[in-house]
């Protein structure tokens, strides 16, 4: 099959997967979009949204709809990283063996990531960016395709841990959850609280996917295009010529150029699931937000003024 018969395939396959995902996810169409376009990508995705906007079963009716293992890691103060990686123990015979812990899935749902202190939270980095982990000097490959989706509670600040901006770099988006419309919360209310339960048939294969993301890869791009990310990200940094004012006055640290590879490999996804072959300006404007929202690091200015990411980022493009 040639490239252009798979874009036209998987321009099918991902209506039937976002019609499954949409018998359990009411609303929340953005979200859904993100979360994956970041499994497309192959990248990781951090979930931001008050309690009860169904962050978790987000998560875990993608994972059905695609087929895939998932497992949930609820992140408190006392986690250690062999609770995440696994550790080894003793058997029987007076031998150790490694037990795999709940890393070794497809799906990670990594729920209020920032609870646990950075001892724990850095347990993830090596398989988020290496698809490996290593324990007692041992490394052992994670099976592919493998995703984190991180949660994070924007209200409580106390007694949690701020991740570092090395360790948000990692993510691919960040999405940010909202409250459902009206219509949107008279609908949950009434189909949740039915003794009825939506089965989810699977989409995707884990060849499926793995195979979509080499696709995407080879989706040829423009030069202008590109050019025009790498644009976008660096004129988030207030210290190069021609950043605007906004930047220059109200941001501390722009986006690195991880964020340069996320705008391209995310505007090619994103034109593929729209059936196009080639990605345009548009196609880059459409995810920036998600992924440079997470880079930009405000003022104590931009903080007392109101200046949102929101504001700076569309002053950018």
């Amino acid at each position: 099959m040639s490239d252009v018969a798979k874009i036209d395939n998987l321009v099918k396959s991902y209506s039937l997967l976002k019609d499954e995902i949409g018998k359990v996810i009411i609303g929340q169409h953005d979200a859904v979009n993100h979360v994956l376009l970041s499994v497309l990508c192959g990248g990781h995705s951090l979930l931001i949204g008050v309690p009860g906007l169904a962050k978790t079963l987000l998560v875990n009716t993608v994972a059905q709809a695609l087929g895939l293992n998932f497992k949930r890691i609820q992140f408190t103060p006392d986690l250690m990283p062999s609770d995440i990686l696994g550790s080894e123990i003793l058997d029987e015979s007076r031998h150790f063996k490694f037990v795999k812990g709940p890393v070794f899935a497809n799906i990670i749902l990594a729920d209020e990531i920032n609870r646990t202190p950075p001892k724990t939270q850095a347990a993830l980095l090596e398989a988020m960016q290496e698809k490996s982990v290593t324990v007692a000097g041992q490394s052992f490959d994670l099976d592919l395709p493998f995703f984190v989706l991180a949660t994070q509670n924007p209200i409580e600040q106390e007694g949690t841990y701020p991740l570092p901006e090395a360790q948000l770099d990692r993510f691919m988006f960040s999405i940010y959850l909202d409250y459902p419309s009206f219509e949107e919360e008279v609908f949950v209310a009434k189909n949740t609280t039915n003794d009825e339960n939506s089965i989810i048939k699977p989409v995707f294969s884990k060849r499926d996917i793995i195979d979509y993301q080499h696709l995407i890869r080879r989706i040829p791009i423009a030069d202008n295009v590109v050019e025009y990310a790498v644009r976008v990200a660096s004129r988030t940094r207030p210290n190069k010529e021609g950043a605007p004012d906004i930047v220059k006055s109200y941001i501390d640290w722009g986006a690195g150029p991880r964020a340069s590879q996320n705008l391209v490999l995310g505007a090619k996804a994103y034109a593929a699931i729209h059936g196009k072959y080639s990605p345009d300006i548009a196609d880059v404007q459409a995810v920036a937000h998600g992924i440079l929202h997470h880079r930009i690091v405000k003022n104590y200015k931009a903080e007392a003024e109101g200046i949102s990411e929101t504001q700076i980022i569309n002053a950018i493009l």
